[in-house]
């Protein structure tokens, strides 16, 4: 039986050590942030690196570009690594560099991180005029080339106009409802129906601050959330996005939230008193603890079909619809 295990958004400071742990947990392919906020240039310094990893450690690792490449990586014993943008900043103010960068093998990009972009608003502005010119246009582009549109980080109204915008299903890779946990980076049901009622994938975050009860969240609970996300939107439209920040250390939540526009340190979700990156949750620590969440989801009843879908299955079946250039 294929049970692909997909983890589609982290941000760990990788290292050996932590690929050990991805084949230790039997995680087929995850989605790893390459860019915050860089530029083109410095993105590519940083595929660079992952060039040296890859070749480095090609028993452990390899650079995922297709579904295919999931499978690959089940029958090799690897775990395939596909790339993402948590922000439009590395295609600048280009739309060309959007063709560009999937030739790179970058596969998603978000339109916004937490502030405006050229594209979209992100969640902590406090006006949202929707899609800019630009971005309905960088829709288009990145539908056409197979660029997967991400609105983890977007506020309401770009991310609604986006999903009726975008010709293919998009995704948001890292949040969880705002009906269960009201974080500001939460999602509205309004977005949620919106989303997996035109064919989106939504990958439900172990990030702290957007579990109800922060560290202390319980398995059980989390677990119950998802069994209310299913029952409204279909569960073969779940899967998991933990937005795993191992091992980072705390400066990098300041680059994360205030990049290079603000000298204010902005500490967005957490709390001027709680700086620096939570405690993650006692069941899921690192990458060798998804069966901790296979076998809460089979707890709260579950099949096993719906526990393979959101363990992995739904994003596999994603990632052949939507990597590929369109007909």
């Amino acid at each position: 039986m294929d049970r692909p295990l997909i983890d589609n958004l982290q941000y760990a400071n990788w290292s050996p050590a932590i690929f050990e742990q991805l084949r230790a947990g039997g995680v087929d392919a995850v989605h790893v942030t390459i860019a915050y906020h860089e530029t083109f240039r410095e993105m590519v310094l940083n595929l660079e690196r992952w060039n040296r990893w890859f070749e480095a450690h090609p028993d452990m690792i390899f650079k995922g570009l297709s579904a295919n490449c999931v499978h690959l990586a089940r029958r090799s014993g690897r775990t395939a690594v596909f790339f993402g943008f948590q922000t439009p900043g590395p295609i600048e103010d280009d739309i060309g560099l959007i063709e560009i960068c999937h030739q790179l093998g970058v596969r998603f990009m978000q339109l916004s991180y937490n502030n405006q972009s050229l594209l979209a608003t992100g969640c902590y502005e406090a006006e949202d005029p929707g899609l800019t010119r630009f971005g309905r246009q960088a829709v288009a582009e990145m539908n056409r080339v197979g660029l997967v549109i991400d609105m983890s980080h977007s506020a309401e109204r770009s991310t609604l106009e986006a999903i009726a915008q975008s010709a293919r299903p998009i995704a948001i890779t890292h949040a969880n409802p705002a009906w269960w946990h009201p974080a500001l980076r939460n999602k509205s049901d309004a977005v949620l129906r919106a989303l997996t009622e035109r064919g989106g994938m939504l990958g439900v975050s172990l990030y702290p601050h957007h579990l109800k009860g922060g560290s202390d969240c319980r398995l059980e609970d989390f677990c119950a959330m998802l069994a209310e996300a299913a029952s409204r939107y279909g569960a073969d439209r779940l899967g998991i996005g933990s937005d795993l920040c191992q091992d980072q250390p705390d400066s990098v939540v300041e680059w994360m939230r205030v990049g290079r526009w603000s000298r204010q340190i902005d500490y967005g979700e957490g709390s001027a008193a709680q700086p620096g990156f939570p405690p993650m949750p006692s069941w899921f620590r690192d990458n060798r603890d998804f069966g901790n969440i296979r076998a809460g989801l089979e707890a709260k009843g579950f099949d096993a079909a719906e526990v393979d879908g959101i363990m992995g299955g739904n994003w596999l079946r994603f990632y052949a619809a939507s990597f590929g250039a369109m007909a």
